[in-house]
């Protein structure tokens, strides 16, 4: 009699657990809008997910050479921004972040060592700040979930003292990419600023992006060889859009010389201009 009792608590648990998957699964599939890809320039962007919401992630606009005229003059027309994603602390990156946020009394999310000195030094709210690092996912909203990897690369924050008058260098930890999953289940990896290193295979392995957001600009970054080589040797895609060139006169890779780097890939090389959007 007992052991009947575990069998039939176990078929129980069993069926539940298939009920749950299933449910899971069904509201995934449910999830049937597009996703919006607003390219602000540099690494800039607006995600607007299938499920409604707006991200922006490393938002250099007022102050972009390339960033679309009509957020240069007024941030709010990027309309309401639901959280913000920032890599890492250089100018071009965090640049109107805080300002986005305030804005829009929305969260600001990055890591964590670049997050602490935005929060001392009074340029954010905490309340307005989350703090996370390499490995870390975060949840924002139900459905979307981003995942902080490795960027190989720098971080320093600039902070124009209003006491001194004087612009102050202050450590702000290490630069990350993001892993971006979609309600839909549509994942985009933005790279950040980043060289090669070896383990884009293993991110590209166990997190499968189905877009790479990929600098190609060099001389801070891969440049467009470089890039090619990431992708075709060890990310190996669907899709890949180059980002992070054009802006910076030292920056001095081109798109002409990633697609000729890129001529016998297998990745569809997704093409775009600032404040272009594109549907996914």
């Amino acid at each position: 009699m007992i052991m009947n009792n575990i069998t039939v608590k176990s078929k129980l648990m069993t069926l539940f657990l298939a009920f749950c998957i299933a449910i899971s699964a069904q509201a995934q599939s449910e999830v049937k809008g597009k996703t919006q890809l607003l390219w602000l320039g540099q690494s800039g962007f607006r995600i607007k997910t299938p499920g409604g919401k707006s991200i922006v992630i490393d938002p250099w606009i007022t102050q972009g050479p390339k960033a679309p005229v009509e957020f240069k003059k007024d941030l709010s027309a990027l309309g309401h921004v639901d959280f913000l994603l920032v890599t890492h602390a250089h100018v071009d990156h965090l640049a109107d972040a805080p300002d986005i946020a305030k804005l829009n009394q929305s969260v600001l999310y990055g890591p964590a060592d670049m997050i602490t000195p935005l929060i001392t030094l009074g340029l954010m709210p905490a309340n307005l700040t989350h703090r996370f690092n390499k490995s870390g996912s975060i949840e924002p909203f139900a459905g979307i979930k981003v995942t902080a990897v490795h960027a190989d690369h720098s971080s320093l924050l600039v902070f124009n003292n209003p006491n001194t008058g004087k612009a102050e260098s202050h450590p702000a930890g290490e630069p990350v990419g993001y892993i971006i999953e979609l309600e839909n289940g549509f994942k985009i990896w933005h790279m950040g600023d980043t060289g090669l290193f070896p383990d884009m295979k293993f991110i590209s392995e166990y997190y499968a992006p189905d877009l790479v957001l990929i600098p190609i600009g060099g001389n801070f970054t891969m440049g467009p060889a470089e890039a090619a080589y990431a992708i075709n040797t060890w990310i190996k895609p669907k899709m890949v859009m180059p980002m992070h060139y054009g802006s910076n006169p030292l920056a001095k890779g081109t798109v002409n010389e990633f697609l000729q780097a890129m001529k016998n890939s297998k990745s569809k090389i997704i093409q775009m201009v600032e404040g272009q959007t594109l549907e996914f």
